[in-house]
């Protein structure tokens, strides 16, 4: 009995303890080795899918030819994430008449039509624990 008493009274002192998960993206479809691939992930739709509210996004860079993407310490919750294959490295998804000119893909995958899909078309579940999504590039030129 009193090693269940230590062991709760360990417990209380953590407090703010709270479960997190982990997420590997794994990137398919690319045309080429060349430059990088931007990643923004976000739990705010109104930060989807750009980041640019840098307090409620997580940004990664990566060589393309790496292919993946690893995030560990996420709090459960719903995210989207959006990735940019920015072939020349000069950080932007390049467009000729808004029309991107490079590879992008997003979470699940969804079907593109004029401009990006909405947070709700690409949001998935991550708890605690490992969880995995596979990202599809795409380009239109």
């Amino acid at each position: 009995m009193a090693r269940a008493a230590a062991a709760i009274a360990c417990l209380a002192t953590l407090g703010g303890f709270l479960p997190v998960g982990s997420l590997d993206v794994e990137v398919g479809n690319l045309r080429s080795s060349r430059g990088v691939l931007r990643l923004c992930m976000t739990a705010a739709p109104g930060n989807f899918p750009s980041c640019k509210d840098g307090g409620n996004g997580i940004t990664r860079t990566v060589a393309a030819q790496a292919g993946r993407f690893r995030i560990d310490g996420l709090p459960p919750g719903d995210y989207a994430v959006a990735i940019i294959h920015d072939e020349n490295g000069n950080g932007k998804l390049d467009t000729v008449m808004g029309i991107p000119r490079e590879g992008f893909g997003f979470s699940r995958n969804p079907a593109i039509g004029f401009g990006p899909p909405r947070f709700s078309a690409a949001r998935f579940g991550v708890s605690a624990g490992a969880e995995e999504q596979q990202v599809r590039i795409r380009y239109l030129f």
